[in-house]
């Protein structure tokens, strides 16, 4: 399952813009119910950025005034402000009996770009983790760690805490919720 998004995220950066999304894909319109910054409800059906894990909502960081702030709701922002601004277009690369996992170009100008990787690139999202601890994508997981270093988005913030790390010690204690 993984070749499709891979073969994805390899062409959608060089193939220009079009006005129609190409057969098989999908648009991701504004007024979908976002439910975090990797996923949405859209009707009875449930999608998710493949190769993403957002910020947990619920969990916080403290920004620079000193405020607290809750990191999920900083990557859902994001995430909505790209479906608004880059009217990001999806194609299905694998399923689950609830969820539909896609892979998503953004145009910006006359070029495609990944969604997923735009979100990681900018700090407000990560790679996402398979059960073993490796990543679904390993590309993303190299913009992850270029995003980590350059402190861009939530990595700027010191007290940011990976996601997967959050949902392991979860899951190593049995609970449903970090």
């Amino acid at each position: 399952m993984k070749s499709p998004a891979l073969f994805l995220s390899l062409t959608v950066g060089v193939t220009p813009a079009t006005a129609a999304p190409p057969e098989g894909y999908f648009e991701l319109k504004p007024g979908v119910t976002l439910e975090s910054g990797d996923s949405w409800q859209d009707g009875d059906r449930h999608f998710r950025l493949f190769g993403v894990q957002a910020c947990l909502r619920g969990t916080v960081y403290t920004d620079r005034s000193g405020a607290r702030r809750d990191c999920g709701e900083a990557s859902l922002a994001v995430l909505a402000a790209y479906i608004a601004d880059t009217h990001p277009v999806c194609a299905p690369v694998a399923q689950t009996d609830k969820t539909v996992f896609v892979s998503c170009y953004a145009a910006i100008g006359a070029d495609r770009l990944d969604l997923a990787n735009l979100m990681i690139s900018s700090g407000f999202a990560f790679a996402s983790l398979d059960e073993r601890g490796l990543p679904h994508h390993t590309p993303y997981a190299v913009v992850e760690q270029t995003a980590r270093e350059k402190k861009v988005g939530l990595w700027q913030f010191d007290d940011v805490q990976h996601p997967a790390l959050l949902l392991g010690q979860s899951a190593a204690r049995g609970s449903t919720s970090p």
